[in-house]
C-alpha cells in the first residue's frame, strides 16, 4: 500500500525523500509527491505514474527546504492523477496519508458548507482542512492535530507539515503502521523501517492510536488518550544497501530464484536435522490443549493456509477452519475459548488480517502468526511469532514469501502433531528428512526455467486459463491462477480437479489452456482421470508432473513440465516454482509491468 517518509532535517531533504520513496516502490503505487516547508510557505511537487515522472519534475523545478514529507499513493478515492496525488495541502498545512478516512464524506460536506474549497477527490484532503481550520482559529499545531484526530474514523498513518512551524513534524497512526526514526541531528517518519534504513537504524514503532510530535529538541509520543508515553527505541536491522535485481531482468525473477536459499534459511530456524526434530518457540505456548485451529489470511497467504489445513488435519488430527480475512469477522464465527487462531501475512500489516486477529483475541483465542517482518504489528501482537526468513520481497506478486510460509507451516503442523501425541519419533524424523530435501528439489525445479519460457507465448495468446489440482495441489492451482491474473492480466481460475464435471467443464474448448498439477502420489490417477475428461472435449492441457507422471500421462498434452520426484509433503513447495515461472514468462511475453502490476499493492493496509 502507500508509502510515507518524512524528514525533519538539517540539509536539503527533497533528494533524500525521493530516494526514500524509491525504497518504498515495492509496496505498489500509481502517483507520488513531495512537500517541503521553506521561505514561509509550503511547496509541492507531484506526478502521476512512476517515480521517474516525479524525478523529472524535481529536475525541472528543484524543491528547497530542510523539512519535508513524501508519499507514494495507491488510489482508493479518486483516480491516480496529479491533483489526487499526495501531499495534499492548504496554505497552512500539508498531509500525507496511508489508509482510509471512513467518515470523510460527512466531514467533507460539513467543510464545504463552511466555505472550504476542495481540489481533489480524495478522503485525505479533509484532514488538511480540519487541521487548517483549527490553526486559523489560533490553536497551535499540536493542539490542532489533537482535536482533529478525535474526528477521524477509519485507518490512517499521517505525516503532517506546517507552514508556520518549519521545525515541526507530526505523525499519527490508527490501523496503519508508522515508524519514528532518530538521527544525530535529525528525526524521521516512515511507513516502514526499510524506508528509513539509509537515514537511521534507531527507530520506534508507534502503537495503535499513538501520535507523535517531532521537533529540534526531541520527539514526544502520545497514546490514544493524549497521554505522553515511552515507546521502546530499537535497532531496526533493515539493510541500507540499495536492493537490486542483480543479473535478473525483474525483481520477481530474482526472488523466484532465491527460493532454494531462503527456504533453507527458514527451515534452519525451525528444524534440528541431526536430531530429526522440529523446534518451534512454543515453550510458553501449550499446543497439547489445542482442540481446533482457525487459519485466517488473504490472497497468496490464504492459499498457504489452505495447504496447511491438509497438513494439520493429516498429521495432528486437529480440525481446522480457514477463512479469508475480509470475511472472517462478518460471518460471526464460533470460536472455542482457548482455541488457536493462526494468521498468515507477508507484511504483518495486512489490514483485514490484523482486524481479524484482534477479533479473535477478543473472543479468547490464542494468537499465532506467520509473517516475514518480525517487527510488524501482527508480530508484536501475537502470542507466538513464527517468522519466515525470506528477506525483503520487492515484486508485488508474492513468490519466495509463499514458499517460506509453506516451510514454516509444515514445521508447525509437525510440532502440533508431536504435542498432541500423534507423531512418533520415527515419523517426525521422516518429516524432517523430507523437509530437508526441499531446497535441493526447488533448485531442481528451477532447471526447467528455459522450457517454461519456451512454452509461455502459447499461453500468452489465451483470454482464459484454468488450473487444476487435487489435495494440497488444489491450493497450488488457485495460487497459479492468481499469479497469472496478477501479472499478465489474463483471466484465470483454479479448481479442484474433481469439480470440473460440476460446471467448469462447460468452459473447455480449444482456446482455453488447462494447467494440470499432478505429482506422482496417491491422487495422481484421479487427477489424470479428470485431465482426460478435459482432453476428450478438445481442451489444451499443460501437464506439470514428475518424470513418471509425464511418462504415464503426457500423451496428448500440448506441453509438459517435468519436476523432480518428491515426497507429497514438499510437493506444494516444489510445484510453486513452475506456476510462478509460467506466470512470469507469460507476463514478459505480453509486455506487462511484472514487478508492479496495475492496481495492486504489496501491503494492503486498508479494508
Amino acid at each position: 500500500m502507500c508509502g510515507i517518509i518524512g524528514i525533519l532535517g538539517t540539509e536539503a531533504v527533497a533528494p533524500r525523500l525521493l530516494a526514500g520513496l524509491r525504497r518504498l516502490e515495492y509496496r505498489g503505487y500509481d502517483s507520488a509527491g513531495i512537500a517541503t516547508d521553506h521561505d514561509g510557505l509550503i511547496d509541492r511537487r507531484r506526478a502521476a505514474g512512476k517515480l521517474d515522472n516525479l524525478a523529472k519534475v524535481l529536475e525541472d523545478q528543484p524543491l528547497p527546504g530542510t523539512t519535508g514529507i513524501a508519499h507514494t499513493r495507491w488510489a482508493t478515492h479518486g483516480a491516480p492523477t496529479e491533483d489526487n496525488a499526495h501531499p495534499h495541502a492548504t496554505d497552512e498545512v500539508a498531509v500525507v496519508h496511508n489508509g482510509i478516512i471512513e467518515n470523510f464524506k460527512p466531514l467533507r460536506d460539513e467543510l464545504i458548507a463552511r466555505g472550504r474549497v476542495f481540489k481533489s477527490q480524495t478522503d485525505t484532503e479533509v484532514v488538511c482542512h480540519l487541521i487548517s481550520e483549527q490553526v486559523e482559529k489560533g490553536l497551535d499545531p499540536v493542539e490542532a492535530v489533537r482535536v482533529t484526530l478525535k474526528r477521524l474514523h477509519g485507518a490512517f498513518a499521517l505525516a503532517i507539515l506546517f507552514r508556520s512551524n518549519p521545525d515541526l513534524l507530526i505523525g499519527a497512526r490508527l490501523g496503519s503502521p508508522l515508524v519514528v526514526g532518530f538521527g544525530e541531528t535529525e528525526s524521521y517518519l516512515g511507513s516502514d523501517a526499510l524506508a528509513l534504513a539509509p537515514l537511521t537504524q534507531r527507530i520506534c514503532y508507534l502503537e495503535e492510536g499513538d501520535w507523535c510530535v517531532l521537533t529540534r529538541d526531541g520527539t514526544t509520543v502520545y497514546d490514544r488518550d493524549d497521554q505522553p508515553v515511552e515507546r521502546p527505541v530499537i535497532l531496526s536491522g533493515a539493510s541500507d544497501v540499495t536492493i537490486s535485481k542483480g543479473n535478473h531482468r525483474h525483481f520477481m525473477l530474482k526472488e523466484i530464484y532465491e527460493q532454494p536459499i531462503v527456504v533453507a534459511q527458514t527451515l534452519r530456524a525451525y528444524v534440528r536435522g541431526f536430531e530429526g526434530q522440529v523446534s518451534l518457540p512454543t515453550e510458553d505456548f501449550d499446543l497439547s490443549s489445542v482442540r481446533r485451529v482457525t487459519i485466517v489470511a488473504c490472497g497468496t497467504s490464504f492459499y498457504a493456509g489452505m495447504v496447511a489445513k491438509y497438513w494439520f488435519e493429516q498429521f495432528a488430527r486437529v480440525p481446522v477452519d480457514i477463512d479469508v480475512a475480509s470475511e472472517f469477522r462478518y460471518r460471526e464465527p464460533v470460536m472455542e475459548e482457548g482455541g488457536l487462531a493462526l494468521f498468515i501475512s507477508q507484511s504483518g500489516e495486512t489490514a483485514d488480517t490484523l482486524a481479524a486477529l484482534r477479533h479473535a483475541r477478543a473472543n479468547g483465542q490464542k494468537i499465532a502468526v506467520v509473517v516475514n517482518v518480525p517487527t510488524s504489528t501482527m508480530a508484536r501482537e501475537a502470542d507466538l511469532l513464527l517468522a519466515t526468513h525470506a528477506g525483503p520481497e520487492i515484486g508485488v506478486a508474492s513468490t519466495k514469501a509463499f514458499t517460506c510460509q509453506l516451510a514454516v507451516l509444515a514445521t508447525f503442523a509437525a510440532n502440533l502433531a508431536r504435542a498432541k501425541g500423534r507423531l512418533s519419533a520415527d515419523e517426525e524424523r521422516n518429516i524432517v528428512r523430507h523437509l530437508s530435501e526441499a531446497p535441493a528439489a526447488l533448485n531442481g525445479a528451477l532447471a526447467y526455467d528455459e522450457a517454461i519460457e519456451a512454452m509461455a507465448p502459447m499461453i500468452a495468446k489465451a483470454r482464459d486459463v484454468l488450473y487444476l489440482g487435487r489435495g494440497p495441489d488444489y491450493p497450488l492451482a488457485l495460487e497459479g491462477a492468481l499469479k497469472l491474473k496478477e501479472i499478465s492480466y489474463i483471466h484465470a481460475e483454479g479448481y479442484a480437479a474433481g469439480e470440473m464435471k460440476h460446471g467448469p467443464i462447460a468452459l473447455i474448448d480449444e482456446n482455453v489452456p488447462v494447467i494440470v498439477l499432478a505429482p506422482s502420489g496417491p491422487l495422481f490417477e484421479k487427477t489424470v482421470s479428470n485431465m482426460q475428461e478435459v482432453q476428450a472435449r478438445g481442451g489444451q492441457v499443460v501437464l506439470i508432473s514428475d518424470y513418471d507422471g509425464v511418462e504415464q500421462a503426457g500423451e496428448g498434452c500440448i506441453a509438459t513440465i517435468t519436476m523432480p520426484k518428491v515426497h507429497p509433503l514438499i510437493a506444494p513447495l516444489v510445484y510453486a516454482i513452475p506456476v510462478q515461472l509460467l506466470a512470469y514468462h507469460v507476463a514478459v511475453a505480453k509486455g506487462t509491468d511484472v514487478d508492479q502490476p496495475r492496481n495492486l499493492a504489496k501491503s494492503v493496509t486498508v479494508e
